[in-house]
């Protein structure tokens, strides 16, 4: 049998699917679950609705492959943090993470996490909760390292880890809250080193 002159199995897809999942990335963080319609994502991804069906299912799978690739990408710097040798420093880390994705050149102000789906109708409830999950994921990853930094000796011994992750989760968000509201880098900064004046150490 002449092998040679059999169709390949399937079709290259003819796209950077890498390339096509960033820009669905931009196009949620600038317009949140809801407010991406599938017209504006395969537009922005340069590619059908059915090859985006065909290559990140359907528009929930979509936005959860953007948000983990917002967590590699943008938001990257809450792994970087938290691997930071002191209490301290993790915190400032983090702010300043928060600040400098909230406000970078060239994409979108704000946090994909935050304002994905702040209101959210019935169609975008279980990404709300998605997004909820992911949020918390990142406090405790805060308070693990604070218990760490308690042990350790870097915080004093009456230091609340649980309290401390909330707080610097909370004034992280509020950073990305004000970005999106039109606050400055500059301002944001400064917000961010003085909530952290009062920082417990030993």
């Amino acid at each position: 049998m002449d092998v040679a002159r059999r169709s390949p199995i399937g079709r290259p897809r003819g796209f950077d699917a890498d390339e096509a999942l960033g820009r669905a990335m931009v196009v949620f963080w600038r317009q949140g679950y809801e407010g991406a319609s599938l017209a504006d994502l395969t537009s922005a991804m340069g590619i059908t609705k059915t090859s985006m069906y065909a290559a990140f299912g359907n528009k929930e799978e979509l936005f959860r492959k953007a948000l983990a690739r917002y967590a590699d990408g943008p938001a990257a710097y809450v792994a970087k943090a938290i691997a930071l040798p002191t209490a301290l420093e993790v915190a400032t880390a983090f702010l300043d993470g928060s600040v400098c994705a909230s406000t970078q050149p060239g994409f979108p102000i704000g946090c994909l996490g935050v304002q994905g789906a702040l209101a959210a109708g019935e169609n975008g409830l279980a990404i709300r909760d998605t997004l909820a999950v992911w949020r918390d994921e990142g406090r405790t990853h805060l308070h693990d390292r604070f218990r760490q930094a308690v042990d350790d000796g870097d915080l004093p011994p009456d230091a609340d880890p649980d309290l401390l992750a909330r707080y610097v989760m909370t004034v992280a968000n509020g950073i990305a809250v004000q970005a999106a509201g039109g606050s400055s880098r500059d301002d944001l900064q400064r917000v961010a080193a003085a909530s952290l004046r009062n920082w417990p150490l030993t």
